[in-house]
Order: C-alpha cells, then sequence, then structure tokens
C-alpha cells in the first residue's frame, strides 16, 4: 500500500479507502490508485480483511444442477451484476440432494460470505430458520422454500404456461400431455396449475394419464414421451424443463414422428439448441440472466442495509417463443 501511494501521490489511507470503500474518493483519484495497483502487480489480502472486517465481499451461489442450462445463465446474470459492486462469486451445486444443500449451507456458514443466493430444492426447509439464523441475508431464485420465509425472484410460471397453451388449444388440440420435473418445486407445482388451469378454463377434461413426472433429467424426457405416445392418444406434448425437452426430441427423432403434424410439442426454457433443432422448438423463455441480476441487486441491498423489513417477491414475466414445432 505504501508502493502504491509512493506512485499515486496519495496517502496510505487514501489506498485504503478506494480499497475497503470505506470513504468517498474522487473518481480522478481512485482510476489512478486502480491503475497503480494493476502496475506494481498488487492484490489485497481479502482474507486477513475478512478477519478484520468481517466482511469478505463474498457472495455465494447454491443451484441444484449446473449442468441445467438455465442455472448456467443465472451464473451469467449474477456474474455481471456483482462486479458492479466489487464481489466476488463462490458457487456451488447441490446436485438436487437435500442432504447436499444442508452440507453446502453449512461450508458457507464458515467460509464468511457476505450474502447467499439460492435455488432450494425439493423438501422441508424450516431447518434454514436455524441454519441460517443471522449468518447473512439470503435471496431464493426460481424455487420458493417450503417452510421458511425469505425474499425470492421467481418467474410467472402459471401465466407462462397458461398462455403458451392456449396457442395449442386454439390449434385444435384437445389431448395434451405434459412432462414435468420433480414435485414439491414451486416451478412444478406452478406450472401444474397452470396446465390444468388452461384446460378448465377451455372447458377440456384433466386427465390423469395424459400427466407425467419425472426427475428433471433427460432420461426421464425420453421415458415419460414413450409411455405417453405408446400409451395415449395425444397430439400435443408440453414438457416443463430444458434437459426433459431434450430427452422428449430425441424420443421422437428415434421414432421418426414428425412434428408438429404428428405431434405438437413445447418446452421451458429458450436455451440455445432450440432454435436449431428440427424444427425450431417452440419454448416459453424465462429471463434467466435477470433473474440472476435482479436476486444479486436486492442481496446487496440487504448486505449493505438499503433494503431493510419486510421480505420481497418478485415475479419476472416469461414470453412465449412461437417457432415451428406447434
Amino acid at each position: 500500500m505504501k508502493n502504491v501511494a509512493q506512485k499515486t501521490g496519495v496517502s496510505v489511507a487514501t489506498v485504503s479507502h478506494v480499497i475497503n470503500e470505506t470513504r468517498f474518493v474522487r473518481e480522478g483519484t481512485k482510476k489512478k490508485v486502480l491503475k497503480a495497483m494493476k502496475e506494481l502487480n498488487y492484490y489485497p489480502n481479502f482474507a486477513a480483511r475478512s478477519l478484520r472486517s468481517r466482511k469478505s465481499n463474498v457472495i455465494g451461489l447454491l443451484v441444484p444442477d449446473i449442468s441445467i442450462l438455465f442455472f448456467t445463465s443465472v451464473v451469467r446474470g449474477v456474474e455481471n451484476a456483482i462486479k458492479k459492486h466489487g464481489y466476488t462469486l463462490m458457487l456451488s451445486d447441490s446436485g438436487e440432494k437435500l442432504e447436499n444443500e444442508i452440507e453446502q449451507i453449512k461450508i458457507y456458514n464458515t467460509q464468511l460470505i457476505d450474502g447467499l443466493i439460492m435455488a432450494p430444492v425439493s423438501g422441508d426447509h424450516t431447518f434454514l430458520n436455524e441454519l441460517l439464523s443471522g449468518y447473512f441475508p439470503v435471496v431464493f431464485i426460481d424455487r420458493k422454500p417450503e417452510g421458511y420465509q425469505g425474499d425470492c425472484i421467481l418467474v410467472n410460471n402459471i401465466k407462462g404456461t397458461y398462455d403458451a397453451l392456449s396457442v395449442l388449444i386454439e390449434k385444435g388440440h384437445t389431448k395434451i400431455g405434459i412432462i414435468t420435473g420433480l414435485l414439491g418445486l414451486t416451478t412444478t407445482e406452478e406450472r401444474l396449475i397452470g396446465y390444468k388451469k388452461v384446460l378448465t378454463d377451455y372447458g377440456l377434461k384433466i386427465n390423469k394419464n395424459l400427466i407425467k413426472v419425472g426427475d428433471s433429467q433427460f432420461e426421464s424426457g425420453y421415458k415419460l414421451t414413450k409411455e405417453l405416445l405408446e400409451h395415449t392418444d395425444i397430439t400435443a406434448l408440453f414438457v416443463t424443463n430444458d434437459l426433459m425437452t431434450v430427452g422428449a426430441m430425441h424420443f421422437l427423432k428415434e421414432k421418426q414422428v414428425k412434428v408438429p403434424n404428428d405431434l405438437a410439442i413445447i418446452g421451458f426454457d429458450d436455451c440455445i439448441w432450440a432454435s436449431i433443432t428440427d424444427p425450431p422448438l417452440t419454448v416459453i423463455k424465462q429471463p434467466s440472466q435477470k433473474i440472476g441480476e435482479k436476486a444479486t441487486e436486492l442481496l446487496i441491498k440487504r448486505i449493505k442495509k438499503e433494503e431493510i423489513g419486510e421480505y420481497k417477491e418478485y415475479r419476472l414475466p416469461t414470453r412465449l417463443v412461437i417457432r415451428d414445432s406447434c
């Protein structure tokens, strides 16, 4: 710090204020200090700083499955936002298992993170009332935890599903199958509500045989699509996450099912591959990066005590992207 101060002609205290953001420093001076730090290859010892200040400038992000492209995009949104505020990211994956999630939160409690963004797995989360007590603020994304109250950034799953399936019904489809992921998750439950609501509103019967529940993985999408086509007479299919949609599309291609002539299909999430399938896939697009950015902005406000009081729930809109599969 002394070398940086000498190189820039400012005091050591000013250098410290720039690094720690403990006092206002003019933008020109700040740029000179940061430039000198870079030229001198000086990086502050953040571990030592955090022990002194109880602040680490690290935000934790806990997702259930980083291989799902939706969560990959959320991570990108979080990274975009934290860089603006001088934070770094500590990422972990629970593998959709409650025991892994609990263990990871315990690790975060010992790592001195300043806040946590988390997509909870299925199951009772009343344990968070004790496990998170006073350690750091938390913002939940994509899913609401069962048995625990906190800030949430979600999408309007019910409306998104309703709008998409309305298109199928208005094209004459009356027997629409649905393949959905793990029960007990906000996303699953709300998309099922949207599915049942649109059928009811259009005067169609809800047939339990057309509702298939899997584990949100590729193999499950393949297997359940096979079951529906072999044992029902559906003319359209709605798949509620990207990995299961890939599995469904793989089965249809393998069996040479013509889309949309033999079967119309709509997926959830607009991953990059959706526009290059044959035919291009109609999807319900989620603002995944925006979810990450919004969650980060809210969390940092909680960390800095700029946002206090009651927990907030934000519902971001989805968008139907119509292509050639329906």
